[in-house]
């Protein structure tokens, strides 16, 4: 169980990104983070696991409050909340294998880790998860030579080698073509759901997240204006987090195509 608690983050210019917000997410409950750029989407989830420091307010990952530790015990909470990055955070120059080992730095000792050598129980783990995001075959294949849905399924292998209770995902499906977008997904949930982890997908596209979350949460300037399921996310709803826009498709596209039709009637007149 994740809990925030009056969670508020003030930069030193003066702005908002956070105003005391509260939310609980429950173990193995995927839950899709949406509003309009600037909102505090990637602001939250970076307050989680402290690479931004909040200004004030409470985290808890279970009984563990957060924000209360030092730098010794935040690199070892650190281990329970994996993160999938937009940009993938891959090592261009390493093969597939070793970025996802990369996910087990926060357990080895440093010459380990210099060294690369990792515990052969791991390395195992490793080469289950390659197969089950679909990349087995491509353990020793260097990183920039990866489509972006590879990289982003060699990101999530990583995630889970940290062995965590939750999964923070950091607009994970922006840079990936309609299809690719949907493959991810699909597989962050059905991952989850094996593993029973918590996650918090912060994402742009809409009916993706209806699509594939249990429950929605809407930020705008910093505040909660909606928290529920994907089917209650109504127009009204749509307008209090991203402002006035029509969200009727069916409108929207009779709109579309209505100057190309006014163009062909007047073709037929002449």
């Amino acid at each position: 169980m994740l809990r925030i608690q009056s969670l508020t983050k003030r930069y030193p210019t003066g702005d908002i990104a956070l105003q005391s917000v509260n939310l609980d997410v429950p173990d193995g409950q995927v839950m899709a983070l949406i509003g309009p750029s600037g909102a505090g989407k990637s602001t939250l989830i970076r307050c989680i696991n402290r690479l931004v420091e909040p200004t004030s307010g409470q985290i808890y990952l279970n009984e563990l409050e957060l924000t209360r530790l030092g730098s010794a015990q935040l690199r070892r909470a650190r281990r329970r909340m994996a993160m999938i990055f937009q940009e993938y955070a891959l090592v261009e120059r390493l093969t597939v294998m070793e970025n996802v080992l990369s996910g087990q730095l926060g357990y080895v000792n440093f010459w380990q880790s210099w060294f690369r050598k990792f515990p052969q129980g791991t390395v195992d783990e490793a080469f289950r998860l390659l197969e089950r995001v679909g990349l087995g075959q491509f353990p020793d294949k260097r990183a920039d030579a990866l489509s972006g849905g590879q990289r982003q399924r060699v990101g999530i292998a990583r995630a889970l080698l940290q062995n965590p209770n939750i999964l923070l995902v950091d607009e994970p499906t922006a840079s990936l073509d309609p299809k690719t977008a949907r493959q991810i997904m699909r597989l962050i949930c059905e991952l989850a759901q094996e593993r029973g982890l918590s996650v918090i997908v912060n994402i742009h596209d809409v009916p993706l997240a209806q699509q594939f979350s249990q429950r929605i949460v809407g930020l705008q300037a910093g505040e909660i204006v909606y928290d529920g399921p994907p089917s209650g996310l109504t127009e009204r709803a749509l307008t209090q987090i991203y402002g006035e826009e029509d969200w009727n498709p069916e409108r929207e596209s009779e709109a579309d195509e209505s100057p190309a039709l006014a163009g062909t009637a007047g073709e037929r007149q002449s």
